[in-house]
């Protein structure tokens, strides 16, 4: 048996119970009401909707994590998009971001297609998983503290359930925050090193983590260039060596 083959396997087996914990989490996620301005945002985007999604039932609530539960690599983005996630459900699908992050995701062998759209479009992560610091789209695509205080609990207990996890790619400086703040409550006996700052192509260590940050892959950032896919399959590049074959 090959090495690829006894790793896919290996990760197969640790699957249900990690999967079953997961379940549990993403129902307490979709169930959440904590932020009344999030709740009434999305339920208000839900009934507007936008022209070309006219059609479509929006999903209109928080939206929980994807992947694979055995995942040694798990990439931490923002929030939903208002039009994407939040209108399908499933995170970073729909919308333009996705579209870079799923192709990326596909050409460094994490995930069996290169496209997002639906929940039941047919795609599959292997050894990754994606989430967001927030469930819920913010107005204006810009949560408070407030509310991501309020949500990072279930970051926390996402991270609790991967425990395989050990490469977090964080998309923008927002998620990069997010993550360090989370992982100060998972471990508040570690001493405090300096706080390791936010770049593209950055990379700490932080307990048993290696951080790697990106640029987010959002339309003001690819649009002018900001961010190029050969930029971004670079970290996902590295994300390949940190985690391992």
């Amino acid at each position: 048996m090959s090495r690829a083959r006894r790793n896919i396997n290996d990760r197969a087996a640790a699957r249900p119970a990690g999967a079953a914990g997961l379940s549990t989490l993403a129902d307490r996620i979709v169930a959440c009401r904590r932020c009344n301005r999030l709740t009434s945002h999305c339920r208000d985007i839900g009934r507007e909707k936008r022209a070309a999604y006219a059609a479509d039932t929006y999903w209109a609530r928080p939206v929980p994590g994807f992947g694979d539960p055995a995942a040694r690599l798990v990439v931490v983005g923002l929030a939903p998009g208002a039009h994407g996630a939040n209108r399908t459900g499933r995170v970073f699908t729909g919308d333009r971001s996705g579209e870079w992050l799923y192709r990326a995701l596909h050409r460094a062998g994490f995930a069996n297609q290169p496209t997002s759209t639906a929940r039941d479009d047919g795609l599959v992560l292997d050894d990754a998983w994606v989430t967001v610091c927030v469930r819920c789209a913010p107005p204006d695509n810009k949560p408070t503290p407030v509310e991501r205080d309020a949500c990072l609990p279930f970051f926390a207990d996402e991270l609790a359930l991967l425990d395989r996890a050990r490469v977090l790619l964080c998309l923008g400086a927002f998620a990069w925050d997010g993550v360090l703040r989370t992982l100060a409550t998972l471990d508040p006996e570690r001493p405090r090193a300096p706080r390791p700052k936010f770049a593209h192509g950055a990379e700490a260590t932080v307990g048993r983590y290696t951080l790697l940050g990106s640029y987010h892959p959002s339309q003001q950032n690819t649009f002018t260039g900001k961010l190029t896919e050969p930029m971004l399959d670079a970290v996902f590049a590295r994300a390949r060596i940190l985690v391992g074959a």
